[in-house]
Parts: C-alpha cells; sequence; structure tokens
C-alpha cells in the first residue's frame, strides 16, 4: 500500500509542478521533456530486466546444482544460528538460508551482477514458505530492508570513478564508506526489528556484529595503506576467486554425488528466465515514475529546501550541493552514479563535494529499484512496511555520510 501511494505522488507531484511551469513560466517544452523521460525511462526498464536474462539463467541454473547437490543445505545448517534470530520464521535448514547469505556476501564484495541472480532465487524461496502470495511476509521484508540496506566492503566502482576523475587519492572515501555502509545495514535491520518484535541482544547476531567489525578492522590494515590502483586489483580478485570458487565447488559436489549435473543447471537457468521476464511490469512502473518526478525539478526543490533550511539553522551548507546522491541513490543506482560524477567535475574529485558524494554512494542503496525487482519477481503487490523501514536505512545512511564526510575531511559544522 506504502508503494501505490508514493508511486500515485510521484505522477501527481510532476503534473502539478509541469503544469505550474507552463502557466505561470512559460515553460512550452516541460512537457515534452517529461513525456521523453518517461518514455526512455520505460525503455530502459525493459532493457535493464532482458539484460538480467543471461546472468539470471546461468546463475539460477548454477544454484539449482547446489540445491539438488546438497551444498546449499550445507550452507544453510552453518549459518543457521544467525538468520534463524532474523528470519524466525524460515526453518533452519531451508534452502533460502543458503541463497540469503550468498546473497549478501556478494553484496559485501560489490558483485552486482552475481548479487542479483542469488537474491531472487532466495526471495522465490521464501515466497515457497509465504501463506498470502501477494502480500511481503516478515522473512522477505527483513531481506529486502537489509538489501536495500546495501552493506559493501569494498566500493571498487566509486574508487574507480575518482580515478578517473583525477583524485589524488581516489581510494581516501574507503574506511568512511565502509563505516556509513554498515551504519545503513544496522538501522534497516534495526527498524525491521522494531516492527517485527526480534530481539537482537542474542549471542549469534552479537557475534555476527563482531566478526564484521573485526573483518572491517583487518580490511583497514590490509588495504588502508595500499595504492588505489592495488586497491581495485585484490578487491576484483577477492570477488573472482569467490565465486568461481563456488561454481566449481558446486559442480564438483554435484558430480560426486552422481546426479546429472547438465539436466540440473537447465532446470534452473529456465527458472532465471522466466523470473526476468516477469520483473518487467514492475521495474517499468518505478522508473517511469522517477523519471517524471526527476524531469520536473521535484529533486531539486526539495534539495534547495533542505540547503535553506540548514542555513536558517546556522549549520555549514557545504554539504548541499552533494545531497542529490543520496536523494537518487534511494531511486535510481545510475542516476545517481551520475549525479556523483557531475558534482566530482563541478567541485573537483578531491573537494569536500566530491568526496561527499563519494562516500554517499557507496554508503546508500537503490531501495525503490530493489524493491520493484525483488518483490515484482515473486508478485507481491502489498510490501507492507518494508518501503518505510528501507528508506529508514537509507536516510540514516545518507546522515551518517555527511557526518562522517566532516569527520573525515575538515569542514567545520558551525
Amino acid at each position: 500500500m506504502a508503494l501505490n501511494y508514493v508511486w500515485i505522488a510521484f505522477f501527481l507531484i510532476a503534473f502539478v509542478v509541469a503544469l505550474i511551469k507552463l502557466i505561470f513560466f512559460g515553460d512550452t517544452g516541460i512537457f515534452i521533456a517529461v513525456v521523453n523521460g518517461m518514455f526512455d525511462s520505460a525503455k530502459t526498464g525493459a532493457e535493464i530486466s532482458l539484460g538480467l536474462v543471461g546472468i539470471m539463467t546461468f546463475w539460477l541454473g548454477i544454484m539449482k546444482v547446489g540445491e539438488k547437490a546438497g551444498m546449499i543445505s550445507l550452507f544453510a545448517r552453518g549459518v543457521g544460528p544467525f538468520f534463524s534470530r532474523l528470519f524466525p520464521g524460515v526453518p533452519k535448514n531451508h534452502p533460502a538460508n543458503g541463497s540469503v547469505i550468498m546473497n549478501f556476501s556478494a553484496n559485501m564484495l560489490g558483485l552486482d551482477n552475481a548479487a542479483t541472480p542469488v537474491g531472487l532465487k532466495a526471495m522465490k524461496e521464501l515466497q515457497e514458505l509465504n501463506p498470502v502470495k501477494d502480500t511481503a511476509s516478515n522473512a522477505q521484508i527483513m531481506f529486502l530492508v537489509l538489501n536495500t540496506a546495501g552493506l559493501t566492503l569494498i566500493p571498487t566502482s566509486v574508487i574507480a570513478l575518482r580515478m578517473a576523475n583525477g583524485a589524488a587519492n581516489p581510494a581516501d572515501i574507503f574506511i568512511p564508506s565502509l563505516i556509513g555502509t554498515f551504519i545503513s545495514f544496522t538501522s534497516g535491520m534495526i527498524a525491521v526489528a522494531f516492527f517485527q518484535k526480534i530481539n537482537l541482544f542474542k549471542l549469534p547476531i552479537l557475534i555476527f556484529f563482531g566478526s564484521f567489525l573485526a573483518m572491517m578492522a583487518g580490511l583497514y590494515f590490509w588495504l588502508g595503506n595500499l595504492p588505489p590502483d592495488q586497491i581495485q586489483v585484490f578487491a576484483g580478485l577477492i570477488g573472482g576467486v569467490i565465486i568461481f570458487s563456488i561454481i566449481a565447488l558446486f559442480i564438483a559436489f554435484g558430480a560426486s554425488k552422481k546426479i546429472n549435473v547438465y539436466e540440473a543447471f537447465i532446470d534452473g537457468a529456465k527458472e532465471g528466465f522466466s523470473t526476468s521476464i516477469m520483473i518487467i511490469p514492475f521495474l517499468i512502473a518505478i522508473l517511469v515514475a522517477i523519471s517524471a518526478f526527476r524531469t520536473t525539478g521535484c529533486m531539486d526543490y526539495i534539495v534547495n529546501a533542505i540547503g535553506a533550511l540548514a542555513a536558517l539553522c546556522g549549520l555549514d551548507t557545504a554539504f548541499v550541493p552533494a545531497l542529490p546522491v543520496g536523494l537518487m541513490k534511494t531511486l535510481s543506482g545510475g542516476g545517481a552514479r551520475g549525479l556523483m560524477v557531475d558534482v566530482m567535475k563541478t567541485y573537483g574529485a578531491d573537494s569536500f563535494q566530491g568526496r561527499l558524494a563519494s562516500i554517499i554512494q557507496g554508503s546508500t542503496e537503490t531501495t525503490f529499484y530493489v524493491l520493484a525487482v525483488y518483490f515484482g519477481s515473486v508478485g507481491i503487490k502489498k510490501p507492507r512496511y518494508a518501503l518505510i523501514c528501507g528508506l529508514i536505512a537509507d536516510m540514516v545512511g545518507l546522515i551518517a555520510a555527511i557526518i562522517l564526510a566532516y569527520m573525515f575531511f575538515g569542514h567545520t559544522i558551525k
């Protein structure tokens, strides 16, 4: 229901603003621009969905091999103590547990191509346990919100873009981004736990957070002093080794169990194709509404209002030019990436604004995109409080990114 209201609001607000621009400011091109933008976004949504067909077909085929070989079940038992607390409605040995942790692992390494198909597989497995098929279950909401929180250990794409835009030390945003994404992830988990009345002060959850903090410290001491180009090399190496090792392990384990690995792969691949096609209408609906809202200038009005309010409160307003990145990231990852590059080109990659934009890009996630793709893949029309919790994680992540930028890069809050 919340998504329905947001979708309607995007269109109606955009229409009113466009009408005002036409009547009072004589902007005769505004409606043409909005319509063209919506059509382009509809085309983009279809292209994104169709572009997922290949990777979805491959990955769900591999996952089916792992499932029939019993690897997913073994994986699920290993992470059961932690996930049984966050997903109490999911049986401990259910395959969804393995898919969920593999999705999180890929996200942490910044492997979007691997994370999405595994995540969609997890959502489908959670849907099998869902008693009301058009309404998101508690487990599905927790999974989606933790995805929108976007826990990422190494923001490789952000570092690469900073290098391309002439930053003296492109990896200087590594540590604040790491902290920011952890804060965003934690806030999303707390928000969902509040709605679902989950007690987070359990030993397995505390061990997980302690392990993650130790992992962050290890990454800092290992990668923190390396040149940025070496950080990218090591990040890519880690991801490549893990992903290819999983593929080889699943195939080898399946062969040792004497299952027909090829037929198992084909069975899973068929699921990947149908899932990719199912996403198209949901994704187009979201992208078209976002385009109308953005093209009419509504995003700029929000940013300017925040800047004016900050100035009125006597706060430093140096963060304002980077705000569109955070607001856009909630709506569109590609749009936010473009805005980040624009900020770096305008103010400089090593400026406070350029660094803040980079930290925001590495600390938040595309909530509306993830919600449309993941829930759309299983036909869920009622997300309940998933959108609210996802936006809470985004907001906390954005605020954390701003504070971290001031802490690490020297601007003074008045």
